[in-house]
């Protein structure tokens, strides 16, 4: 596609009953056109440092349909490509009916999927399931929720490198880092450019979220992390031209035509009227720059209704209060907002966050112990080491934030017993970051099911000396000497008690949630390849779960 007008995409984002919105990166300033339906929507490019996009909102669709449509840049059909081997895209509006069917995941390198690549990162989940959906359309799921990590700025890969070698000093700070934007449209580019991702990303509407590896390990962490970062040449830039990707590329796709409408950047871009194309650099690079010191000034976290299920998507990174006094995992702003968010009333509530809320709870009072000496509960020295070991190990999940743990552990039990409207059915965190999969759950006899699942990596497994560690922080004896470490720093106890139920695993992975009549179902499925064919990985079923009203946690796991 080297020739081709349309350098990435289309990706299918936001789509509802009776609207949809397409995303395109085209080579020039252009006219962009999606073609669905016997009708037609058109939009201009906008530009930011010399890349050009689109997004083109469809309306007045008809919901439970399935319209198969075109792309054309200046008036040349660009998707679906001259013979490809995948289905023709649609777009399909979910009916007023239909009960949610939902895939997720978190942690994707963007290496080859040749015998070498598969090697050393594993087969990638995500593209096995793209391939299976394109034999089977009845895997197809509502929405593809990415949480996080979908590209990584700090540990990149050969194709990466030699991309930037040919650019600048590889030698030099940020050496084999990401520095600018023009580097972030490129690892975009490799990550969502495979011939099967990019299908599906072109068919399945996707939701997205960012993690730390988006910008850099352990993403404000601490204060002490943010003036480490800041005292370097080059962290400024990163920042900046992350938070600019990220509204560009992941961002401006979740937001509904409601929520558009009322982003101050987007505004911009419906005001246009000039001859020329609008050039969003100056105005991006302001508002990252912004974002970065004033957190409170815009919002990245998003709430998605489907019927009477809930889905909440928590921006667990940006909008830190890194105040020693008074850290928080959000910020107060964030948190009015996410407060108002997670209510009763639905028959399933989701909380989509990138850091599990819910650790094994021995790492947990791990975390929680580092908080507590890092801040002082054992003076100075201890402090120092324990800030070390927090960013050595990335020590900074919900538990090493014990105020908005402890804040968000109130809210849910008080929805989980009825006191926000309805208790529902599920209240179930889904989250990504640490490299294992699994489900813990919060022991309760009454109200609402209390669920963590993880579903991570979907390609970038975690290193074999390390698995050792997850597995020992899940069970056994790491409890009650984890309560114990963590009592001797004064940490206050969890309101409530939590065990792993099933776990850890770590294979690569994707999750689907299905909505079925018995409760909520979560499968995780892998790929694996048969007879040499890397390229063409076999879908296998990892783990299967059902979270039904108030019984028991029922699973079974597949033969392999």
């Amino acid at each position: 596609m080297a020739s081709s007008p349309l350098v990435l995409g289309p990706m299918l984002r936001y789509t509802d009953e009776t609207s949809a919105a397409v995303w395109v990166e085209t080579a020039t300033d252009a006219q962009v056109s999606v073609h669905a339906d016997g009708r037609v929507w058109r939009t201009r490019t906008f530009a930011v440092h010399g890349h050009h996009y689109a997004l083109v909102e469809l309306d007045e669709l008809t919901p439970g349909a399935v319209l198969p449509y075109e792309v054309r840049v200046g008036g040349t059909l660009v998707w679906p490509e001259a013979d490809a081997p995948l289905p023709a895209p649609v777009i399909a509006t979910p009916a007023p009916e239909r009960r949610l069917r939902m895939a997720w995941g978190s942690c994707r390198t963007s290496v080859d999927h040749d015998a070498a690549g598969n090697r050393r990162h594993g087969v990638d989940a995500m593209r096995t399931f793209a391939l299976a959906l394109g034999e089977d359309s009845s895997l197809r799921p509502d929405l593809i929720l990415l949480l996080g990590d979908q590209v990584y700025a700090d540990v990149t890969t050969q194709p990466m490198q030699d991309f930037i070698a040919q650019r600048r000093d590889i030698e030099q700070p940020p050496g084999e880092e990401l520095k600018d934007y023009e580097e972030y449209a490129h690892l975009y580019r490799l990550a969502w450019s495979d011939d099967a991702n990019r299908w599906l990303l072109s068919t399945v509407p996707s939701a997205m979220i960012f993690d730390d590896h988006d910008v850099r390990d352990d993403w404000n962490a601490s204060l002490d992390w943010k003036k480490q970062m800041e005292a370097t040449s080059w962290w400024h830039g990163r920042i900046v031209a992350g938070l600019a990707s990220y509204w560009v590329y992941q961002h401006l796709g979740n937001l509904s035509p409601a929520e558009r409408a009322e982003d101050e950047i987007w505004q911009r871009v419906l005001a246009h009227t000039g001859p020329d194309e609008l050039d969003l650099s100056t105005v991006l690079d302001d508002f990252a720059d912004r974002v970065d010191r004033e957190p409170t000034t815009y919002r990245f976290s998003y709430r998605r209704d489907f019927g009477d299920i809930r889905l909440v998507v928590v921006d667990s990174r940006a909008a830190r209060d890194l105040t020693p006094t008074a850290r928080a995992l959000v910020d107060a702003t964030e948190w009015a907002w996410l407060d108002a968010q997670l209510q009763g009333g639905v028959r399933h509530l989701l909380v989509a966050t990138s850091l599990p809320y819910l650790l094994p709870i021995g790492l947990h009072h791990v975390e929680s112990w580092d908080e507590a000496i890092s801040q002082g509960a054992w003076g100075r020295r201890a402090a120092r080491v324990g800030e070390r070991l927090r960013q050595m190990v990335d020590l900074e999940h919900w538990a090493a934030w014990q105020n908005s743990f402890q804040a968000l552990a109130r809210v849910i039990t008080e929805i989980a017993d009825g006191g926000r409207g309805t208790a529902p059915d599920t209240l179930l965190f889904l989250s990504g970051d640490v490299h294992f999969s699994y489900i813990a759950e919060v022991d309760r006899s009454r109200g609402s099911r209390i669920v963590q699942a993880v579903c991570s990596p979907v390609r970038n497994p975690l290193p074999r000396v390390m698995r050792w560690f997850s597995v020992v922080m899940s069970y056994g004896v790491a409890r009650p000497i984890g309560a114990l470490v963590a009592r001797s720093a004064k940490v206050p106890d969890p309101p409530f008690e939590w065990s792993t139920v099933k776990g850890p695993w770590f294979d690569n992975n994707l999750s689907v949630l299905q909505d079925t009549p018995g409760g909520l179902q979560l499968t995780w499925h892998t790929g694996v390849v048969e007879d040499g064919e890397e390229r063409h990985p076999r879908i296998d079923e990892v783990s299967r779960i059902v979270v039904g009203p108030r019984t028991a946690v029922g699973s079974r796991t597949s033969a392999r």
